[in-house]
């Protein structure tokens, strides 16, 4: 059996092989804001906030937060890379609260960069925009063989694992691998967005990320350390697990995407392209997360049995156990429903703006236990927005059935619905031509992705204004699909027994 000395030493080896030291950063910036001075309330606040950021980052791999008030106020944001598991994040950033006190001695704002992780914090509010521009660029000075082929091959795998990770709802993250030649048999790529970020803003932050390096040779390696989004790529592996998109050297450039020197996002109405991502990247993220929740799920579903005696064994919803929210975790976010965070009511229940502790800002679709929504109706909802992905879609990020409670919770959307706008004298006024043909035009690539794109025929059946909500710049998403319908993949018309939807 081990001393205690010995098992003391085994412990600290240990902790120094898994985490990273001050050598390991790949990048380490100090802000020029200003400098504070020691026992200041700056720096008090600053010791309150790297410890916070630090333990809750370690929990989700992603956290924001802020202390103190102006002038002394300090932002703060950590994130780990998708693929870093719970104690490889925590060990990272344990490091990197420690490593920028050293770095950024008395300086009112810091970057530390590593591998697995980074930590950023500053007295200028950097977490209320998106911008990620003037990141750094880290390139290996090694150019590569044949690189007309490598540049086409790079631009169609940086574009395919681009849109992946705008499509992963739970982590902004995603990574891939392509056949090159014979001497470089691989290329490695890598995206990760913030997860506070929407499927858009992650697309439109790496498309800029990508346009940043026009210019440059076509090096065998590079990375732009973006804080709100970053990419890498490598011609050896340099990420954990199995890559999510596989491309050959011999695939076909999809339609729309720019073969020249800079990287770049295929624009948005590609349906083929939207498919070919789609079925790929659907299954394999419901499959990591049925994996990574297996043993929680079953435990649910064993306490959601206990306190719903009321669903029989045949109308348990087994399909969406993976995207189980805890009813207290929305009570928190929504201050226990409270009016003042409401959006609205519609015929099966109330809206509520809700906040979660990571950050993210969702809305919590709360139904009347009168409503007409009955638990075959919302296992419809379910099933079928948790396949469906697609820009002018609504998306869903989970489900609550706990104490009589049936809630979704979707993404927030900032505009709210068409008709507050549509209907009001006053606010009408903001839906010019140009704006009314870009909703015009996103509700259709909506319905025909429904209609003929998306893996599965759906009629929605109650498309309304009130179901099409506008996000931040005004682009539609279609909601409620309650009353939707299915369809075979050959069928092309079909007759209904009753009428539903709005009256």
């Amino acid at each position: 059996m081990l001393c205690l000395t010995e098992t003391l030493l085994l412990l600290l080896l240990s902790s120094l092989v898994a985490s990273p030291a001050l050598s390991d950063t790949v990048y380490q910036s100090c802000d020029t804001s200003g400098n504070y001075t020691t026992n200041s309330t700056f720096q008090s606040n600053l010791f309150t906030l790297l410890p916070s950021l630090s333990s809750n980052g370690s929990a989700s791999g992603f956290y924001t937060n802020t202390v103190g008030t102006v002038p002394d106020k300090i932002y703060g944001l950590v994130l780990c890379r998708g693929d870093t598991n719970a104690t490889a994040c925590h060990n990272c950033l344990d490091v990197a609260r420690q490593d920028v006190i050293q770095i950024c001695s008395n300086n009112k704002g810091g970057l530390v960069w590593y591998d697995p992780c980074y930590l950023r914090y500053s007295n200028q509010n950097f977490l209320s925009s998106t911008d990620n521009s003037n990141a750094p660029i880290l390139y290996n000075t090694q150019n590569v063989s044949d690189p007309d082929k490598f540049n086409k091959l790079l631009v169609d795998l940086m574009n395919k694992i681009a849109q992946f990770a705008s499509y992963n709802t739970s982590r902004r993250f995603a990574t891939g691998e392509a056949n090159f030649t014979v001497s470089n048999p691989k290329i490695y790529g890598l995206t990760q967005c913030t997860p506070d970020l929407s499927g858009d803003q992650c697309h439109r932050c790496l498309q800029a990320a990508f346009n940043a390096i026009s210019g440059l040779p076509y090096s065998q390696g590079l990375r732009v350390l973006g804080v709100r989004c970053n990419f890498r790529y490598e011609l050896y592996p340099f990420y954990e697990g199995k890559s999510m998109v596989l491309l050959s050297a011999s695939s076909p450039q999809s339609n729309g995407t720019n073969t020249t020197t800079t990287p770049t996002v295929e624009e948005e109405g590609k349906k083929n392209n939207t498919g070919i991502i789609l079925a790929i990247s659907i299954p394999l993220v419901i499959a990591v997360l049925i994996i990574s929740t297996i043993c929680f799920c079953f435990w649910k579903r064993r306490r959601l049995s206990k306190k719903n005696p009321s669903l029989t064994e045949s109308e348990e919803i087994t399909d969406v156990e993976s995207i189980l929210f805890d009813l207290s975790m929305l009570r928190d976010a929504t201050a226990n429903f409270s009016d003042e965070n409401k959006l609205g009511e519609g015929g099966f229940g109330a809206v509520y703006k809700g906040l979660l502790h990571d950050g993210r800002e969702i809305a919590v679709k709360r139904l009347s236990r009168g409503s007409g929504q009955g638990i075959g109706e919302l296992k419809n909802e379910l099933v079928l927005v948790a396949k469906l992905q697609h820009r002018n879609l609504v998306r869903l990020l989970g489900v609550c059935l706990e104490e009589q409670e049936k809630i979704l919770v979707y993404e927030y959307v900032p505009n709210r619905s068409l008709d507050t706008i549509l209907f009001d004298s006053v606010k009408r006024k903001e839906l010019d031509w140009e704006r009314r043909y870009k909703i015009i035009n996103g509700i259709a690539r909506g319905l025909l992705y429904l209609h003929e794109d998306s893996q599965l025929k759906i009629i929605h059946r109650d498309l309304k204004a009130s179901n099409i909500l506008l996000d931040e710049d005004m682009n539609p998403k279609i909601s409620d699909f309650g009353l939707a319908r299915l369809f075979g993949g050959d069928q092309i018309g079909g007759t209904t027994s009753r009428v539903v939807g709005t009256l």
